[in-house]
């Protein structure tokens, strides 16, 4: 069973719970790192919680979720080895996996999205990475980190 580590801040808890619900419900085992509570939460923590459980291996992918997905998803990408993009609609979850391969996605859970945050994410499972001159660009980026 392909396994998801999934966590949030306070700005997120509902989509958080719905992710962590349809994914169980496509079969994946899901490590839940998140708060389901409003009371404030750093994204930043929450970031480095789930790349870090990440990073131990054995994952998929992961999910990171704040208010607007921004700061979390920019705190995610200050990790070593952590490739995290914000997804804005079906199309941009579609080709950033046939494109960049992430190994984490993020959202908003304030943002009034005009997909589906769902069929955004089923989007993102269900395309394949087409490697190829894309896993060229790839290199180049995770390269970046050691500047």
């Amino acid at each position: 069973m392909a396994k998801v580590v999934v966590a949030n801040d306070h700005g997120a808890v509902e989509l958080a719970a719905k992710m962590v619900n349809h994914l169980k419900e496509r079969g994946y085992e899901v490590v839940y790192l998140g708060t389901d509570k409003n009371e404030s939460v750093d994204y930043p923590d929450k970031a480095k919680e789930a790349c870090c459980e990440y990073l131990k291996g054995g994952y998929e992918f992961g999910i990171v979720l704040c208010g607007t997905g921004i700061g979390i998803s920019i705190s995610a990408n200050k990790i070593k080895g952590i490739r995290c993009s914000l997804l804005t609609d079906c199309y941009s979850a579609e080709m950033t996996k046939r494109h960049n391969n992430p190994n984490f996605i993020a959202f908003g859970g304030r943002v009034e999205y005009k997909d589906d945050p769902i069929k955004m994410l089923d989007s993102f499972i269900d395309a394949k990475f087409e490697g190829g001159r894309h896993q060229i660009r790839i290199d180049k980026m995770m390269a970046l980190e050691n500047l």
